[in-house]
């Protein structure tokens, strides 16, 4: 999957964890039952048989909830997203429309389709849908659904990514309907079912600006519905200006003037700050690491400035950011992150702005307090700081809604939405320090498994930690050690989890069930008849997914981060998983003969005529073993054990071999251990002092009050068998892995 890009997902000053449950050991477990409301709500959806009525009001809808009205002609199905109405225009967002796209993943946007930052990371499924909208592929959609608003006008029927299926389109003289009969994602490491399921949904677009979306029948749970029409910027409206209390010395990109405050449209609060000289741009290399903050406080925080992220009922950041690799070259940006607000950031002159919803803890006050800071790279400390001060804000709705107890006499709305989820995610550096603080400091990762789902659509996790280890910091592989005193270790913790997996999962499970169709070559069940002859038993090998996974995750603390020096060049490998031309082969296969390593690249052969057979590619199914170079990264084998390899560039598909492997021409480039060792140093420490016995936390975590499933504790327990084993074949037997709660 991927690990979790810190730039983007956390604030630059983390507040260090804490305790949020009570542990205990369980045979060979560790159990975590969460304090009451650790894990929020969760709002699953509540319509189905139903049909929502939205009415054009003055400025803004009304909404009717109706027992079910279906049209059961569904018309023509459609193979590509756009669609032409040529018997009217539809007035929507303060335009009429002649034509829209439509996602397969349950909406339609009005304008130009676009694929948000972040939404192809990783080795996972990428977006496959060109229509409708989209977000990014770790959005939780509690948080995507008030991001959506004022970014691109849309209808989110029932928008769930990743679904797939067939959409039809039925064009009469006065309205349009588009329906949706589709399955969520099945069959793979990041699904929650080995078979298809059933979703039937549809949309009526009136001539007259009316929409109707009815729900038929509906197999999941977790969804947007909304209406999402652009506001004017007219709509603009001052509410406060809050001036500057305390410079230190710092650049004039840096040092804040004012901070102010408007409403646009009603719906969103928008900050801007207001600079003693230009904003750095985007592309400018002085922008990674840079930070601005702006605090909500639902009553006045105390004077002291290094109490504001503690005291703050929600922070908005706007960080500086650039790729871990130089794979991008060092295209830097700026991304906003916090509850309610817009990913985008916009910058203009002295001015850098952003926004969004209203925080959650905050809805419905008539006055807040508000303050601000910035900070260069590489420190903590503000360099220049509005104080707070109190910013009313009457006049000013959420556009979030409960769909289903809305009267026509409710609204009329501007914008409204509901998002439908499962519970949020618990804090990961909350989840190492509460274990860390019950059990010690004794594990080198933390692998966390549960009876309930969050809010993530795919069913496996990130992964993140401070890149602690035994005998002193790692270095040479790429990646620094940091903010130890965040997940509470004193210096062993390494790397873990984001999120517990879902018992149910697909992943979860110890082999798919007899009657899982024979999916594609990124599912386990297309290798089952081959896994199952090699196989002493003349079975698939136990938890293959759940291998694929942890072995990943786990080994991002060591990979892939490095680059390598060509002659005069430093090419990156990655970054964050092996390129795809990299020759990755497997020093110590863990299933088949022939693997590429788990971490990415592929199992290459030159076929020395300027063409390239790929015997294993570069995805994680099944689940495979180290390359020579992620074993030196481990500090497992020497520099002098790795063989000279070779990245591919420039791959052009070339046909198949006689057994169908693909084979493509490329431009091959030799990387030695010493490239790589140039451009980032020797990996220290060195093989002979390395750290070769680990120690694994498996985690089960249940809701406050609850007691771990039967299901659940077998399959952690499976879980935990394999992952010893697998650690013991594919490092060759020069490392092992315990996984000891004592």
């Amino acid at each position: 999957m991927c690990l979790l890009p810190a730039g983007a997902h956390a604030q630059e000053r983390e507040e260090p964890g804490k305790p949020i449950a009570k542990v205990s050991i369980a045979g060979n477990l560790i159990l975590m039952e969460l304090d009451e409301g650790a894990l929020g709500r969760e709002t699953l959806f509540d319509l189905d048989r139903h049909t929502l009525r939205f009415t054009p009001a003055h400025e803004g809808y009304r909404v009717e909830n109706l027992p079910l009205e279906w049209d059961p002609g569904l018309g023509q199905k459609i193979t590509e997203s756009q669609v032409a109405l040529h018997n009217f225009s539809f007035p929507f967002s303060g335009m009429t429309w002649h034509a829209f796209t439509v996602g397969v993943t349950g909406s339609i946007r009005f304008g130009e389709p676009d694929i948000p930052p972040g939404s192809r990371m990783g080795p996972g499924p990428a977006p496959r849908d060109p229509g409708g909208v989209a977000i990014g592929r770790f959005d939780a959609l509690r948080e995507a659904a008030g991001n959506l608003v004022n970014t691109v006008p849309a209808i989110c029927v029932f928008f769930k990514p990743r679904m797939s299926g067939d959409r039809y389109v039925k064009e009469l003289a006065d309205r349009v309907v588009v329906s949706w009969d589709v399955t969520e994602p099945f069959g793979n490491i990041q699904d929650f079912t080995w078979t298809k399921t059933v979703n039937r949904f549809q949309t009526v677009l009136h001539k007259d600006g009316a929409i109707e979306m009815s729900y038929d029948q509906l197999a999941a749970k977790d969804a947007i519905v909304g209406i999402y029409p652009l506001i004017s910027p007219d709509a603009e409206k001052p509410v406060s200006s809050l001036s500057t209390t305390k410079h230190a010395p710092s650049a004039a990109h840096l040092d804040i003037q004012k901070l102010k405050l408007s409403v646009v449209g009603g719906v969103l609060l928008k900050a801007t700050f207001e600079t003693a000289g230009p904003v750095l741009p985007r592309g400018d290399p002085g922008v990674p690491g840079i930070a601005y903050r702006v605090y909500f406080y639902a009553r006045a925080p105390g004077t002291e400035s290094a109490g504001a992220l503690a005291e703050a009922d929600a922070v908005w950041t706007i960080r500086g950011f650039a790729p871990r690799n130089r794979a991008d070259g060092g295209a830097s940006r700026y991304f906003a992150f916090g509850e309610g607000v817009s990913r985008g950031v916009e910058t203009s002159g002295n001015t850098i702005s952003v926004q969004g919803i209203l925080p959650s803890t905050l809805r419905g006050a008539k006055e807040i307090y508000v303050s601000a800071d910035a900070s260069a790279a590489g420190s903590q400390e503000p360099v220049s700081t509005v104080s707070a001060s109190t910013v009313g804000l009457a006049g000013m709705h959420t556009p979030e809604v409960h769909l289903s107890s809305l009267k026509p006499e409710d609204g009329p709305f501007p914008v409204l939405y509901e998002a439908f989820y499962y519970y949020a995610l618990p804090n990961p550096r909350d989840m190492s320090c509460t274990v860390i603080k019950s059990l010690g400091d004794k594990f080198d990762f933390l692998a966390y498994y549960s009876d309930f789902r969050v809010d993530n659509q795919e069913a496996g996790t990130p992964s993140n930690g401070p890149l602690g280890a035994v005998g002193g910091a790692v270095t040479g592989i790429g990646a620094n050690q940091r903010g130890l005193e965040s997940y509470c270790t004193p210096g062993r913790f390494q790397w873990g989890f984001v999120q517990p997996v879902y018992v149910g999962s697909n992943q979860m499970q110890e082999r798919p069930p007899a009657d899982a169709p024979v999916g594609t070559d990124r599912d386990i069940t297309f290798y089952e008849q081959q896994l199952a002859e090699i196989s002493a038993d003349g079975k698939m090998p136990q938890y293959m997914y759940a291998m694929s996974q942890i072995a990943h995750e786990m080994g991002h603390r060591w990979a892939a981060f490095v680059s390598a020096k060509l002659g005069g060049e430093t090419i990156p490998l990655g970054p964050v998983h092996w390129a795809r031309g990299l020759e990755a082969s497997v020093a110590f296969p863990y299933r088949r003969p022939t693997e590429a390593s788990i971490m990415g690249g592929g199992a290459w052969q030159d076929n020395f005529d300027g063409t390239y057979t790929q015997f294993d590619d570069d995805y994680y199914v099944p689940a495979t073993g180290w390359s020579y170079l992620d074993l030196y990264l481990m500090g497992l084998i020497s520099a002098e054990e790795v063989p000279d390899f070779f990245i591919l560039r420039n791959l052009v598909p070339a046909g198949k071999d006689a057994n169908g492997h693909p084979i493509f021409k490329a431009d091959r480039s030799k990387v030695t251990i010493q490239g790589v060792i140039a451009a980032e140093g020797p990996r220290l420490p060195g093989v002979d002092k390395s750290q070769r016995e680990f120690n694994t936390g498996m985690v089960i975590v249940v809701q406050h009050g609850k007691k771990p499933s039967h299901e659940l504790i077998e399959r952690a327990e499976g879980i935990r068998k394999q992952w010893i084993d697998y650690f013991s074949i594919t490092t060759g037997h020069r490392a092992s892995m315990t996984a000891n709660p004592r």
